[in-house]
């Protein structure tokens, strides 16, 4: 009984430890697009990190540690672990832009200046992604559009311009709405929101009011697929039973 009583003794403490030193996944939100790059100071436990190009970032905490979000061009911002945050799949830490509070500074816009005019970019000059430089690289010259054709590397390249425009527009779509507007208010329930994600860029409507940044009718075409996408969850679910007999 005694050995028994000095190994729980000796084995609580460290499963309390544990249970508080926690990797959480979190996501900054701000109206400024430059997000990669923001520093994550742990004041508690003196440990830091930074955010990737989409303003995701993982870290090691406790209940009650202060994170400390700092960045050249967003005001500071300090959150507090909760309980509550160790059981999320992913917090969001909300920081505002500095050049807000320069509303007093006038700005004069000279229209025949730019970065044409100035000579750093040719006239007419178009730019593409990654994934479209590649077939534009595919498609360009005297053999390798033939030979790229013939070994199907073209087609494949192409898909990869439509894999990577969707990725795209479900990082905009994190971007613009916060994982909570689907789960409250489009009542979509949590296991089925990266499934809604992957759901809405196929809907041409949607991706052309993103493209537009017209948020307002992002948001209601986001509501009339919500309502689609859930009665097509309860076909599934009533169709699943008949499919396992």
């Amino acid at each position: 009984m005694l050995k028994k009583l000095l190994f729980f003794f000796f084995i609580f403490p460290m499963f309390i430890f544990s249970q508080n030193d926690t990797l959480i996944k979190g996501k900054v939100v701000s109206e400024s697009n430059s997000l990669e790059g923001i520093h994550i100071f742990n004041i508690s436990q003196k440990t830091g990190e930074i955010t990737d190009a989409r303003g995701y970032f993982n870290i090691k905490v406790k209940i009650s540690d202060t994170l400390q979000f700092s960045a050249v061009h967003l005001k500071a911002t300090q959150y507090i672990i909760k309980q509550n945050d160790l059981k999320e799949e992913l917090i969001f830490v909300q920081m505002k832009s500095l050049i807000s509070e320069l509303d007093e500074i006038t700005l004069t816009k000279y229209k025949n200046i730019n970065a044409v005019s100035l000579g750093i970019v040719p006239a007419n000059q178009k730019t593409y992604t990654p994934a479209e430089r590649k077939v534009r690289t595919a498609t360009t010259g005297l053999l390798d559009p033939l030979i790229n054709w013939a070994s199907g590397r073209t087609k494949m390249l192409k898909n990869q311009v439509v894999v990577e425009g969707k990725e795209q527009l479900q990082a905009k779509t994190s971007d613009y709405f916060e994982r909570k507007y689907f789960l409250e208010t489009l009542n979509i329930p949590e296991e089925y929101v990266d499934g809604f994600l992957f759901y809405i860029v196929d809907n041409e409507r949607y991706a052309r009011a993103m493209k537009d940044k017209n948020k307002t009718m992002a948001t209601f075409i986001l509501s009339e697929l919500a309502v689609e996408y859930l009665k097509l969850k309860e076909i599934e679910i009533e169709k699943s039973p008949k499919d396992e007999k």
